[in-house]
């Protein structure tokens, strides 16, 4: 039985959207994103289509470093938006409706950010999906270092 490589990568995603942990090159499977802008690790918990639980370990390695700043690594907060909008996007794309599509951002809503997030800290990245209304929803998303809230922020996507 011989199937087309697109209807192997949908089937790839069905089996790999049923695992509860996803290593980087399964979640790749699910997003578009590659390096240096894939911004979660590993995920940890995943509810299809209602919440996904996700890690990213903070490296000096990463090229924002060089510049933000100079002796005195921040990771920007635009990023860490970015890490929990992509732990929403795997939660949204392992819905067998929208299995293959790509989660775009359509906005932005009540960005708070409480610590920073430095290298040798973990992310631990919470997005829930409070309301979809056809191909748009919402998630209430959290990023956390060590237990504490570093980020929290209500992010809506569109799916295309």
């Amino acid at each position: 039985l011989m199937r087309s490589s697109a209807a192997s990568d949908v089937y790839k995603r069905q089996d790999i959207c049923n695992m509860s942990v996803l290593n980087t090159q399964q979640i790749m499977d699910i997003l578009p994103h590659r390096s240096p802008f894939l911004l979660i690790d590993t995920v940890e918990e995943l509810q299809p289509g209602v919440k996904c639980v996700a890690k990213k370990n903070v490296t000096m390695n990463e090229p924002h470093f060089m510049g933000h700043f100079p002796g005195n690594p921040v990771m920007p907060g635009v990023l860490i938006i970015e890490a929990l909008a992509q732990t929403g996007a795997v939660a949204i794309l392992c819905q067998d409706e929208w299995k293959g599509k790509t989660a775009y951002f359509a906005g932005i809503n009540n960005a708070k950010f409480k610590q920073k997030v430095v290298p040798g800290d973990t992310l631990e990245l919470t997005t829930e999906i409070i309301k979809v209304k056809g191909p748009i929803g919402v998630g209430k998303a959290v990023a956390r270092v060590n237990g504490k809230v570093a980020c929290m922020a209500e992010l809506t996507f569109a799916i295309g």
